[in-house]
Order: structure tokens, then C-alpha cells, then sequence
């Protein structure tokens, strides 16, 4: 599995074939009347990871990143994609057929309008633009006087003659002690909520919300434990699930028969027209809804309510058991980080190792729990400079030798049926110098104020993201990503809609697990990131206090490597929080692993002082 995991990004052959099925593409869009064509990287869902039928963009261009789109027209074709794959998208694609058009110089929007002839008649999947989507697709086609045409079908998925057939993994039921809230008391739920919105149904487009209501789990996509499938939830009757009976074994389709009627997938369309055929409001989530359903109930004569699913946040606020099954998913996860950090302190000093080393032994000490599903996202595993790009995927090509005397960061998690983990630590690799202590230690100071906040209930994560930086913004210096994000139980661990950043304005609440990982990254040179993962908390009883408040629970156990911080930048409080910390990790994860590594722990976890 290791050779399909670290596959170099550099092959030969894909841009060859990109122009090839970029001519086949063309080919088929003259034939439709169509003079240009957008292919997003996408499926139905909007989904992080996509299955490979999905992988629309990757066939044709030959770019292999997870984010990205396609602009195609007669005589010009781009692909815009972000700063994370600026360098991959020129290698995997034929510059002579795609100009590669980076995010941060122009949106897709902005070229298409620049780029797009007038008269032009510009084509669309539906299914692969959400209603946002659309209506700023629609602007750009506006403005260049061209017309906007939305296809029946994919005239891609026309001309990719192997395309692989849609998933079909078996969908499993959730066990009740994990899920700790049946269907049924879910759906009363979530129709108390439709209530309220004054909305006579709900469109669930996201799988994670139907793995969630349901309590089922799948294996359609890599990372995450996802039935691909939609549902509808009038505010009263009957559920309608409609998954691929192929999924389904006998006692599955008994067991969800018992809450929703279970229709195929090819049949949504037809119902969601039959309940918009009264005038019905439907809620659609504006994050994952295809833009073809908004029209589907306008022609009916429905009501699109366009916003955030309900069951957005009831999934982000975990329950006691799922809770509780998190935290023992992260207890064997940091027996198994252990034994990994140990090893890696053994074997990086002797200049051997590589970035693929390491990600796949990290992965081996998971395996050899017996309980990991899968990895929870691919692994970002950068030594030295390579730790200077924040979302740093190693391949073949860029695989790099550990060094002496530099850093190592490694960013991973493990999928867990109780429970779903991601941890990043910064390993110092022999010794290193003032400013690359200096720069760790600020970021350390920004990770302990994160897990030390207490905050009135209301909070939002922009208001805490600043408690992250403030160290860094008093050095002149600061990261560009968010400071945490929400992760899922068993589910994805990107999880909306809660997050810590400039941009998060959802108030967090009792029950969400979110990370904890400020930064720092010198181009060229080396990166810093420290995550835990976190839990909102009721706070102790304060007295005086007027307003309740919240805390963190931190979940991860791993220690911080100790040579890498600056003590001289610590305050005493900071010092006594990472010396309980580390005393907490020492206790729960020692009696779980072998001697050696305990050993190792407990010099690892030592007090700071001493």
C-alpha cells in the first residue's frame, strides 16, 4: 500500500495523457454545441476525498491534487489551483495545453471572464457546482456576454472510457455504545430544528450527516469511514434514505428500515420534486448542495431555504460516548505515537531515514494496534525546509533525508471506530539553533494559551485565534493558516462548522472537538507546528463569575520534545502547565507500551526544571 501512497507526482506519462484527453474532451464539447467546459475537482457531495470515479480533473489535466479546477475552451484551457500546488500542477500537466493559474493571482471566475469570447456557450455539470458556486459562475459568464449552458450529462464521463465504477463498499451500522443517541432520537431532533426554521424539509447532500442521523458508517473514499448517499427529512413523516442497494446487506436494510424508507440514489430527483410539488420550503446546505437541486424544486414549485444544514452542529457537539470513545481512540493512538518517537529518536540521528521512512512506520505502530480502520488524512511528514510548506505532501520526487541538526515535523492521524485522531509534533533532530528554538517555543506559548482559555459561552474561534498568535504578532511574525479546525467522531477530521481562525464566526460549544495548532514556517528553511486536539468543556466554578464559561479538555497524548524550547521564554505558569501535561501523558500512556518506549516516555515527560 505504501508504493500507491507515495506514487511521485512527477510521472512522465501524465501530461501526455492529459492533452490527449484534453483533445477527446474538446472533441466531444463541439459535438455538444459547447465551446468551453469547467471541471471542477469535486464530486456530488463536495466531499474532501473523492472516489476515483470522481477524479474527473486528474484525468483530464493529469494534476493529482485534492483541490483545483479545469477552465476548457477552444483554444485555451487552464487550472487554477491553490499555492499548496502551484509546483505540482506545473509538473503533472502539459504546459502547452494548460496555463497553470495560481489562486492567489486570479479566481477561476476572474480568468473566465478575462479569457471567455462573447457569444461564447459555456457548459456546466449541476451536480458538480453548488448554488454559490453557480451564481458567481453565472457572473463571470455575464460579464464576458457569453452564455451559461448546464449539461444533462458530464460530457467528460462521455469520453473517459475506463473510468472506474462508482463505490459500492458495504455500509455498517454504528454501534449503539459508540453512537450514544439512536436514529430515532436524532431525527426528533432534527425535526424539532425544521420546526423552528419554519422549513418543511431537509436536504442531507452531505454523507457526513447521513452517516451521523443513520449511525451507519461506510468506505466509499479514502480517510474517511463515508456511505456515499443523500437523504430527505420532512419536518413530519417519514424519512427517505437513498443509498446503492448493493451496500446493503439483509440485516443493514432491515435495521434502516426501521427509520427511513430506502430508495436508490437515481430516484432523488423525482423525490425531491414530488415534495417541492407543494410549495414545500426546503432547506438546502449551501456548502455541499448541488446547484441542480436548487433548480429541481424551483421548477417544481417548491421553496429553496439556502443556509447551513441543521445537523451541522448537533454533529460537531459530541455526545458522552462519543466523547468517551475518542478519548480512548487517542489513548491507543499515543501509545502507538510513542513507540514511533522513541523509534524516531533512535534511528534520525544517524542520517538514514527519509520523510517516507518515517510516514510509513508511524503508520505500522498504528496498524499493530489491531484497531486502525485507516490513516485520517495523508501524512505531512517535512524535514528541514520541506517542514517550511504547511501542507507539504512527500512524494517520490521530494522525499528528503531527515538531517542532523534540523527539524522534523510530522502531521498525522488515525481513523478509529471509537474515534477519530490528528496530532502534529516538531521533532528536534540533534541540536538545533536560537532562532529555530525560539520560533518553537512561541509557538508552544500560543498552543498553551489555546488549551489554557476560559471563555463566556458565545465565544467564536476568531476571537480565540488571536490567543495562538500573540507571542509570534510580538516578534513581528505570524502564520497563514487557521489555528484549529472541528474533527468528527469516526467521521472526517475536517469537521464543520466550528473552527479557530480569522474567519471562524460560529461560537463553539460544549461537546466540539477541535484542534489546537498554531505555526510558524521559514521558507526555505524550516516550519514549526504543535496540535493537539481539544474539547469544549464546561470551566470550573469561578467565583465571581457572571456569565458561565467554557474550557478546553485536551485530548492528544504526546510530548512536546523538550530541546527544542527556549525555558528563558516561559513564564512559571506556562512551565507548571506543560510539566502537568507532560505528567498526564506519562500516566495514561506508560502501562501501554513496552518497556523500552516507556523508558524513553519517561525521560521525554520529565519536569522542565529538573
Amino acid at each position: 500500500m505504501f508504493e500507491a501512497k507515495f506514487q511521485t507526482f512527477a510521472d512522465s506519462a501524465a501530461p501526455a495523457l492529459g492533452t490527449e484527453h484534453l483533445k477527446l474532451l474538446r472533441a466531444e464539447l463541439e459535438r455538444r454545441g459547447l465551446d468551453g467546459f469547467i471541471v471542477p475537482r469535486a464530486d456530488a457531495h463536495q466531499n474532501e476525498y473523492v472516489p476515483p470515479c470522481d477524479e474527473r480533473l486528474a484525468w483530464l489535466t493529469g494534476f493529482t491534487g485534492s483541490a483545483g479546477v479545469a477552465l476548457v475552451l477552444r483554444e485555451r484551457a487552464a487550472i487554477v489551483v491553490d499555492g499548496r500546488y502551484t509546483l505540482q500542477a506545473a509538473v503533472q500537466t502539459d504546459p502547452a495545453s494548460f496555463e497553470v493559474v495560481p489562486l492567489a493571482e486570479t479566481t477561476a471566475e476572474r480568468w473566465l471572464e478575462k479569457n471567455l469570447p462573447a457569444g461564447a456557450h459555456f457548459g456546466y455539470d449541476p451536480w458538480l457546482i453548488t448554488i454559490d458556486g453557480l451564481a458567481k459562475l453565472r457572473r463571470a459568464v455575464a460579464a464576458a456576454e457569453g452564455t451559461l449552458v448546464a449539461v444533462d450529462t458530464n460530457p467528460l464521463d462521455a469520453v473517459w472510457q475506463d473510468r472506474p465504477p462508482a463505490p459500492a463498499a458495504p455500509v455498517v451500522l454504528r454501534d449503539p455504545a459508540l453512537a450514544g443517541e439512536t436514529t430515532e432520537e436524532k431525527l426528533a431532533r432534527i425535526s424539532a430544528a425544521l420546526a423552528e426554521e419554519k422549513l418543511d424539509a431537509l436536504v442531507l447532500s452531505d454523507p457526513h450527516a447521513v452517516a451521523w442521523t443513520f449511525n451507519i458508517r461506510g468506505g466509499d473514499v479514502s480517510f474517511t469511514p463515508l456511505p456515499l448517499s443523500w437523504a430527505i427529512l420532512p419536518r413530519e413523516g417519514r424519512p427517505t434514505l437513498f443509498v446503492d442497494g448493493r451496500k446493503l446487506s439483509n440485516a443493514t436494510r432491515d435495521a434502516l428500515a426501521r427509520h427511513a424508507e430506502i430508495l436508490e440514489p437515481m430516484l432523488l430527483e423525482r423525490a425531491v420534486d414530488l415534495i417541492a410539488a407543494s410549495g414545500a420550503t426546503i432547506r438546502l446546505d449551501q456548502a455541499t448542495a448541488p446547484a441542480l437541486l436548487a433548480s429541481r424544486v424551483e421548477a417544481a414549485g417548491g421553496k429553496v431555504s439556502a443556509g447551513a444544514s441543521p445537523v451541522a452542529l448537533m454533529q460537531a457537539a459530541k455526545n458522552v460516548a462519543e466523547l468517551e470513545g475518542m478519548r480512548a481512540a487517542h489513548r491507543r493512538d499515543g501509545a502507538a505515537l510513542a513507540r514511533f518517537l522513541a523509534w524516531l529518536d533512535a534511528e534520525a540521528p544517524t542520517g538514514a531515514l527519509t520523510e517516507i521512512d518515517a510516514v510509513c512506520a508511524l503508520e505500522s505502530f498504528r496498524r499493530e494496534t489491531g484497531a486502525l480502520k485507516d490513516v485520517s488524512f495523508p501524512s505531512i511528514a517535512g524535514a528541514g525546509p520541506n517542514a517550511a510548506l504547511p501542507h507539504y505532501r512527500v512524494s517520490e520526487t521530494t522525499n528528503r533525508r531527515i538531517g542532523l541538526n534540523e527539524l522534523f515535523l510530522i502531521d498525522s492521524g488515525g481513523q478509529y471506530e471509537d474515534g477519530t485522531t490528528d496530532v502534529t509534533r516538531t521533532i528536534a533532530v540533534g541540536e538545533v539553533d536560537a532562532e529555530r528554538r525560539d520560533r518553537f517555543t512561541r509557538v508552544l506559548k500560543g498552543h498553551i494559551a489555546i488549551a489554557r482559555a476560559v471563555f463566556p459561552v458565545g465565544t467564536s474561534g476568531a476571537q480565540l485565534d488571536p490567543f495562538a498568535r500573540q507571542f509570534l504578532w510580538s516578534a513581528g511574525l505570524d502564520f497563514d493558516h487557521g489555528t484549529g479546525h472541528g474533527v468528527g467522531a469516526y467521521l472526517s477530521v475536517h469537521e464543520g462548522p466550528a473552527r479557530i481562525s480569522k474567519l471562524g464566526t460560529v461560537p463553539l460549544a460544549r461537546g466540539m472537538v477541535l484542534s489546537n495548532e498554531p505555526g510558524y514556517y521559514k521558507t526555505g528553511h524550516f516550519g514549526v507546528r504543535l496540535e493537539n486536539l481539544e474539547i469544549v468543556t464546561q470551566a470550573p466554578a469561578m467565583d465571581g463569575a457572571e456569565r458561565p464559561l467554557l474550557a478546553f479538555e485536551t485530548l492528544t497524548l504526546a510530548p512536546f520534545d523538550r530541546r527544542a524550547i527556549d525555558l528563558s521564554l516561559l513564564t512559571p505558569d506556562e512551565i507548571a502547565w506543560l510539566d502537568r501535561y507532560h505528567a498526564r501523558v506519562l500516566e495514561e500512556i506508560s502501562p501501554l507500551v513496552d518497556t523500552a518506549t516507556r523508558a524513553w516516555l519517561a525521560a521525554a515527560t520529565a519536569p522542565l526544571r529538573d
